[in-house]
């Protein structure tokens, strides 16, 4: 019986996940810890995480590791998202976690991220999907995947990320005139008028939105309204009034609204933005909220589990509650 595992140091936690393949190709959860992180906090301007930042990801990687006692039976990638891959001083903590836990991590390119979410939304949707369209919204990035095959056809990865967005275009999370708000719009669409043949959403295929983001921006839509399909999708219209409900309130109380978590409420209101112009741009007008991305597409390879038109979809891998953030 295979297993295989990944640990995903990211700006919000350091989440080590293990599964297991057995016949049939069921993948079941065999270990998961996740530790608390709040490296958003230990950024200076130019991204440089200070020596405070760096402990806690030392701290946090070797109480992960430490929580599996197989952990040396298991083969695990250790990888790091783009708050540690964009940091002037990446070499550093890298090598420092290395130095004091043993695991070294690595980084994946924005570009591998987008195509290890597709190969992940593709198992999820089932042999039947047919065109994808994959949108990631992450904390530098934001990764786009297309494609009707195993692998996508197109890959990109953009520094539109809502942690960079809130540092950069809103600081504190909130807008402080509808000027500035029109200027963040305007800023996002010309980014994304600047990729060369972004892909589209195409009619009969699917677009599944796969993070974190768009998960709570669709619970929070859910709260607003009576949809079939509450929480499970989000339409532009909806976003629009979310985006709304966001510039409205300040990250104390959106803490406080469905859906939106306290450690991702300052961000909240750029993702929203993102969401939003990432959809017009691609036109999209409905997304499906997708569990899976980077870190279950990285399990599927690991564990050389096929995505071809014959594999049956693989619902239950890790349950949504245990996503890194």
């Amino acid at each position: 019986m295979r297993q295989a595992g990944v640990l995903d140091v990211g700006c919000h936690s350091a989440l080590l996940t293990v599964v297991r393949q057995h016949p049939g190709l069921l993948l079941e959860p065999v270990f998961s810890r996740k530790v608390r992180l709040r490296l958003h906090e230990a950024l200076d301007r130019e991204g440089r995480l200070d020596r405070a930042g760096v402990r806690s990801v030392e701290r946090a990687v070797a109480e992960a590791v430490a929580a599996d006692p197989q952990l040396r039976e298991r083969d695990v990638f250790a990888f790091a998202t783009s708050v540690i891959r964009d940091a002037p001083n990446r070499e550093e903590i890298i090598a420092r976690v290395a130095r004091t836990t043993g695991t070294r991590l690595r980084v994946l390119a924005g570009e591998e991220e987008a195509r290890l979410a597709y190969v992940a939304a593709r198992q999820w949707a089932g042999p039947t999907a047919g065109q994808l369209l994959v949108l990631d919204i992450g904390g530098g990035t934001v990764e786009i995947a297309s494609g009707a095959g195993e692998q996508p056809r197109a890959v990109h990865s953009l520094p539109l990320g809502a942690r960079r967005i809130t540092r950069s275009c809103l600081p504190g999370g909130t807008a402080p005139s509808q000027r500035r708000l029109a200027e963040v719009l305007q800023h996002l669409c010309r980014s994304l008028e600047a990729v060369p043949y972004l892909p589209q959403a195409e009619p009969g295929g699917r677009v599944l939105a796969c993070s974190k983001t768009f998960e709570q921006l669709a619970r929070l839509a859910a709260a607003k309204g009576k949809a079939p399909r509450a929480g499970r999708q989000l339409a532009l219209s909806q976003l629009r009034t979310a985006v709304s409900v966001l510039v409205d309130a300040g990250p104390s109380r959106r803490a406080k609204l469905p859906g939106i978590s306290r450690h991702r409420a300052e961000q909240s209101l750029a993702g929203a933005l993102i969401a939003q112009v990432l959809m017009e741009a691609c036109g999209a007008k409905i997304v499906e909220i997708c569990p899976w991305s980077t870190r279950e597409g990285l399990l599927l390879e690991r564990l050389g589990v096929p995505t071809s038109p014959s594999t049956p979809p693989l619902r239950q891998l890790i349950p949504t509650s245990d996503r890194a953030t």
